[in-house]
């Protein structure tokens, strides 16, 4: 035991200067105590460095570089390495390929359909074959009008696909295989390039409505194109595994295998035990900027999902007081789950043109909870395009840049 603290003294030490090292340092009060605040590039921004695997569209999830950032910081391999809000599951594939165990949590049953199927890692070949394998059914119909996105011979393509993944799965015969080709698909509905089944419309990571789409087409004055659906899962499939060797593959088995994958409130986390994670890495919903539910309508569809029920799970909220009651929720659960010398980094922004700054508010409730402030970390960065199309541009409104509270639990 006396070994273990020394070590966990001497990364916490190691850690602690590194973050100083050429940082800008501002001091805020809170609680009565001083909390410093890093301000540095931490990991670069100019350039992904990422593992291709994470290449999944998600509404406003971060770069893998983040969580690679603490996890290689303040874990070891073996550890347990949590994320409430998993979402794509950045932090989930990450930690995996760091040798971490990895706990996943999110309401949306749609993040399990993104992240499973990239612990367990199919070859080409087998793809390939299982999708000349699944017939056409052109007698299939859809209640939903779709002709808006989709190429009339694109469409039962689609159909038939999601007809023989909903069949599988009640039949509980989805594989691998299936699974990987299933997150694929539902990551290449609509999109605003060549390889997506769609004509042009929004990024991938939100699916704007029927009527919006079509005004696009009139205003553009286009028609949905014919598209492959077999060639287009093929060429994302080996976009995703363009570097990935055989040891990717099986060290994120490996963690697969004993991975705990939840679609529970991050409130209540009864799966998880007492004093157990070494690590949570995670940024929580957005306080009234994204709409996960009706950005993923279109996602929920492929897949068989209720989005109406989803959406009365999701916390979405433009009240700055009942976000703070569910986080101060949040945070009591995760004060339960972690380990002592166990860390919690949560990464949020600024809202309201920055009148509002989420991290001092969850440095409050963390302290409240328990939690010992080890600082504010901000990685300064300028947003993607994407970020910008939905609303968030530097120094104006959403978030200015990366803000991550760090705590421990003493």
């Amino acid at each position: 035991m006396a070994t273990a603290v020394k070590t966990q003294n001497i990364r916490k030490a190691a850690f602690l200067r590194r973050i100083n090292s050429k940082s800008l340092i501002e001091i805020h009060k809170s609680s009565g105590q001083n909390i410093k605040k890093y301000i540095k590039e931490f990991w670069t921004s100019k350039q992904r460095k990422g593992n291709s695997i994470h290449e999944i569209s998600y509404r406003a999830c971060f770069k893998s570089e983040l969580p690679k950032y603490f996890i290689e910081s303040l874990t070891n391999k073996g550890d347990i390495v949590y994320d409430p809000f998993m979402g794509r599951g950045t932090s989930i594939i990450e930690g995996a390929l760091l040798g971490r165990q990895v706990i996943g949590n999110d309401i949306n049953p749609l993040s399990q359909i993104l992240v499973k199927p990239r612990l367990f890692i199919p070859e080409l070949e087998a793809v390939a074959k299982r999708l000349c394998e699944i017939k056409l059914n052109k007698r299939l119909r859809s209640q939903m009008d779709l002709s808006m996105f989709f190429h009339p011979q694109t469409f039962i393509e689609i159909l038939s696909l999601r007809n023989y993944i909903i069949q599988r799965e009640k039949k509980n015969l989805l594989d691998d295989v299936d699974c990987w080709i299933r997150m694929v698909a539902t990551n290449k509905l609509t999109g605003h390039s060549k390889n997506f089944f769609s004509i042009y419309t929004l990024p991938p990571n939100q699916a704007i409505s029927a009527s919006r789409q079509a005004l696009i087409n009139y205003k553009k004055k286009q028609v949905p194109p014919y598209k492959n659906v077999n060639e287009i899962i093929l060429i994302k499939t080996k976009s995703l595994l363009s570097n990935i060797n055989s040891n990717h593959v099986k060290a994120l088995k490996n963690i697969g295998i004993d991975c705990v994958l939840l679609s529970k409130d991050a409130r209540f986390t009864p799966d998880i035990p007492n004093n157990h994670v070494q690590l949570t890495i995670t940024s929580p919903p957005f306080l009234n900027v994204i709409q996960y539910a009706q950005d993923n309508w279109l996602r929920c569809w492929f897949n068989g999902i209720n989005v109406g029920k989803i959406s009365k799970k999701i916390t979405v909220t433009s009240s700055l007081k009942e976000w703070t009651k569910f986080m101060n929720a949040v945070m009591a659960e995760l004060f339960r789950i972690t380990k002592h010398s166990g860390y919690v980094a949560v990464e949020v922004g600024e809202i309201d043109k920055g009148k509002i700054l989420l991290d001092e508010v969850i440095v409050e409730l963390g302290i409240k909870n328990g939690f010992k402030s080890e600082g504010i970390c901000i990685n300064r960065q300028t947003f993607t395009k994407t970020a910008q199309i939905w609303g968030v541009t530097n120094n104006t409104k959403g978030t200015n840049s990366n803000r991550i509270v760090l705590f421990s639990k003493p």
